[in-house]
């Protein structure tokens, strides 16, 4: 299955530089970034050019980073009760037991596991389809005998994911694919409730690597599942662990990222296993994106800024799935909004919706604030990053995820979550939109783990379009919502199944 072409973008740390020639020395300007992949750049030392690579119109050219972008993104930590900085003792340093004697993990602070239990409750009320899911199958037991290893963003959202799958009969062993993300007492609450997790809030690259392999290496147990969210487990067991890679069963995963690299493997004939990409499926795509963008624009930006967005200009980089639900959003407030876009096609949706479509140096010297929402991050991010961590520019940390960046001539920019995910690390994500994630998820990995020999290649996979339909289904009953059924001769003049799928593959919805 082919990818689209990678293409540069405008560097927007370039543009930022040129707006300190503002005349009124008072102006602010805010920054953020809105996307679901993220930025910092940590490096590794193995040669990995079949994950670091994807091709574009010229050729083929790096990516910014060796390792997923989503392993050093901010996410949603703004519910977290601790900080990383509250306790300087590293928990690799200390010695740990839940309340049934297992040591069998590595987080903050066990302690915390009452907190986090309470948050993993919360988020069962707003996760009714994943609880569902869990309750029809769980006398079935579909991954009994399944050893899932995880590296996902640890959150109260995550946790009910991982518990289900527990209850479906599943080994799950866990880590954080971010370094910022974790909630540490959800983290001690899986802990407390024996599942083997390593990962707290604020890890060093070296504790990231550690705890990932924590989770593979372990004597006497084999993982055969593996569920991702950025491709640093999978590109970890590929390359330290070869014959555990060779007898994995199936890999799911869920970032734009993870995905480009297993279509990396394929291409190179690399993928020795089945992988399902859940991050083109299109309950992920419109919820995930739009829909999810469309309120937590608004929470993060506010919450950091408390700005009245009413008058306000606004760019917005990228008009995909996330810029849409963004600039929605901004526009219901009456914020006036611009688009920058290098696809012909969003550019006229933008236009069509009624945006303006400029080019970012026409715009940066006037607007109030800038938004990224990039799906090529990568090449913006490490511009970005490049121009403002300069020797003559001075960063002033004002509070959590929010710093002043000042030019020598006292003009300013404030920049939000350092440049990274805004609506994940500044607020939190609506728990129903994780939701519907986390039932892709869990589906993919019932289908994976029980499909016939045959059924899947070594190659990725789409999500079914029938799976796709059935996580939609599963929560409308939250909405009332209630179904019309086709009769057989509707049926039979369209040409469909009375039970779906409705749509061909190629359906844009």
């Amino acid at each position: 299955m082919s990818m689209p072409d990678a293409m540069p973008l405008p560097g927007v740390g370039e543009e930022l530089k040129q707006a300190k020639e503002i005349e009124d020395a008072e102006k602010y300007s805010f920054m953020a970034t809105v996307t679901k992949a993220p930025k910092k750049q940590i490096q590794f030392a193995d040669d990995m050019q079949e994950f670091t690579k994807f091709p574009t119109k010229t050729g083929r050219r790096s990516l910014s980073r060796s390792i997923s972008q989503s392993s050093t993104d901010s996410y949603s930590s703004a519910a977290s009760y601790t900080d990383s900085s509250d306790d300087e003792v590293s928990p690799r340093e200390k010695q740990q037991t839940n309340s049934k004697g297992s040591s069998n993990f590595c987080v903050k602070n066990i302690k915390q596991a009452e907190f986090g239990r309470r948050e993993i409750e919360i988020a069962e009320q707003d996760m009714s389809a994943l609880i569902s899911l869990r309750k029809r199958a769980q006398g079935e037991k579909p991954l009994a005998g399944a050893k899932i290893v995880g590296c996902t963003h640890i959150t109260a959202q995550t946790a009910v994911l991982i518990e289900t799958l527990c209850a479906l009969g599943a080994q799950c062993r866990w880590s954080a694919c971010n370094i910022y993300s974790t909630q540490n007492e959800v983290a001690a609450a899986l802990a407390e409730a024996g599942v083997a997790v390593f990962a707290w809030k604020g890890e060093s690259e070296d504790d990231f690597w550690w705890c990932i392999d924590r989770c593979v290496n372990m004597d006497g147990w084999q993982a055969n599942m593996i569920l991702d969210d950025g491709g640093d487990l999978t590109h970890w067991v590929y390359k330290k662990y070869p014959n555990v890679f060779k007898k994995i069963r199936g890999i799911v995963e869920e970032s734009v990222t993870g995905v480009h690299r297993l279509y990396q493997l394929s291409k190179a004939g690399k993928l020795c296993v089945p992988a399902m990409n859940v991050n083109d499926s299109v309950t992920k795509q419109k919820f995930d994106n739009l829909y999810c963008c469309r309120e937590s624009i608004l929470d993060g930006l506010k919450r950091t800024t408390d700005v009245m967005f009413g008058g306000k200009q606004v760019v917005v980089c990228g008009y995909g799935e996330v810029g849409k639900g963004c600039c929605a959003a901004l526009k219901a407030l009456g914020a006036i909004v611009y688009i920058t876009e290098i696809d012909p096609i969003c550019a006229l949706q933008a236009c069509m919706d009624g945006f303006r479509v400029v080019k970012l140096n026409e715009v940066i010297r006037q607007v109030d604030v800038v938004i990224t929402c990039t799906e090529p991050q990568s090449t913006v991010l490490s511009s970005f990053q490049t121009s403002l961590r300069t020797p003559e520019l001075t960063w002033e940390r004002v509070r959590s995820q929010v710093d002043h960046v000042i030019w020598p001539d006292g003009k300013r920019v404030v920049l939000l979550a350092e440049g990274r995910l805004l609506n994940l690390s500044c607020s939190t994500v609506p728990t129903f939109v994780l939701s519907i994630t986390a039932t892709t998820q869990a589906l993919a990995l019932i289908e994976l783990y029980n499909a016939p020999e045959g059924r899947y290649k070594q190659d990725v996979y789409l999500l079914p379009k029938k799976m796709d339909e059935y996580v939609a289904s599963l929560h409308l009953p939250s909405f009332d919502a209630h179904l019309t059924e086709l009769t057989d001769d509707q049926a039979k003049y369209l040409g469909l199944n009375k039970n779906g799928p409705f749509k061909p593959n190629y359906y844009r919805y």
